[in-house]
């Protein structure tokens, strides 16, 4: 009977103390802050939220990538010491000013070098005893490249950890129809040695042609060579000769059709522009169709210009309206 009363008892005492202790449990592990860093302050180790990324916020390996530049916006805090937690801004020399520790070159150096370079500074100080320092960047003003030139949407665009040629030419929206096959890229830090860069067709099956943009990169894609076939073919339209193509005037009459059934064939002429000024050249494209007169080369913004049997108005059509002409043409690239 004592036995019983004993067991009894025990089973009570352990009744009372087991959800105590996983209810405690639960509060220790709801109190748990999640994502922990580890973060030094003055005596131990201490566990605290880690803050959440905001929309703005770039990726680790973006930031890990990227170099501080004067003009950044920085976000600088000190775990356990709010009064040094500040937005500064980069001056152009690439220091901060900083409270206690005064200016600081930062200008060159990784988010996490300079929160190094801080914290030495605030120990050797002896401002702050094992600081721990966050740097995160708000605002990267010269962490972009300016594509500029053949391209549907020209203008500056970030480049945050690495960049290829053929990301920064997408987010540009591409080059356009008038675009070359050449694409200039000049560095920020060495203007006088620009780097020249063939554009094939598909670039992301030319990966030697994909090189890496660096921010402060200036983008210019080249303007393809443009010969204009206006008056009597079947589609008037600009023709794209690209670098080292070779196009000459039969060439041209045919990509565009051909001559209509009106064209008035020996009163075609070739407008080129030239050092002088513009020359107007006769075309006597009868003759050259049965070879008894040769065929004539073309070079980039040659105009030829068909006129109509029909009437002389046409064939005296100025060369001002001629070149007014050519700017609603379509772009065809053979």
């Amino acid at each position: 009977m004592a036995r019983g009363r004993f067991l009894c008892f025990t089973l009570l005492i352990l009744s009372l103390v087991f959800p105590i202790e996983r209810q405690a449990g639960a509060q220790n592990d709801a109190a748990r802050p999640p994502a922990a860093v580890s973060v030094f302050g003055d005596s131990a180790t201490k566990e605290v939220a880690a803050p959440a990324e905001s929309a703005a916020a770039v990726s680790d390996t973006a930031a890990a990538q990227m170099r501080i530049s004067g003009g950044d916006l920085l976000n600088i805090s000190v775990y356990g010491v709010p009064e040094l937690t500040q937005d500064v801004r980069v001056n152009n020399g690439g220091d901060v000013y900083l409270p206690l520790i005064g200016y600081v070159q930062l200008g060159g150096l990784s988010l996490d070098q300079a929160q190094t370079v801080i914290e030495n500074r605030l120990r050797e100080g002896e401002f702050v005893r094992n600081p721990h320092v966050t740097v995160f960047l708000k605002d990267f003003v010269n962490q972009s490249a300016t594509v500029t030139g053949e391209v549907n949407r020209p203008g500056v665009y970030p480049i945050l950890g690495t960049r290829r040629l053929l990301e920064v030419l997408a987010a540009a929206g591409g080059p356009t129809g008038r675009a070359g096959k050449t694409v200039t890229i000049t560095h920020r830090d060495h203007p006088e040695e620009p780097v020249k860069v063939n554009l094939p067709a598909d670039l992301a099956k030319s990966p030697q042609d994909n090189i890496e943009v660096l921010p402060g990169d200036t983008i210019l894609v080249n303007r393809a060579g443009l010969v204009y076939v206006v008056g009597e073919v079947q589609r008037p339209s600009g023709l794209v000769m690209d670098n080292n193509e070779k196009l000459t005037v039969m060439q041209a009459i045919a990509l565009t059709g051909g001559p209509t059934s009106v064209a008035a064939m020996n009163g075609a002429k070739l407008i080129r522009t030239t050092a002088s000024g513009r020359e107007e050249l006769p075309l006597p494209l009868k003759k050259m169709l049965s070879t008894k007169q040769p065929d004539v080369d073309l070079k980039p913004d040659d105009i030829i210009f068909v006129p109509s049997s029909l009437g002389k108005k046409a064939a005296k059509r100025s060369v001002d309206s001629i070149m007014g002409i050519t700017q609603t043409l379509a772009i065809y690239r053979p």
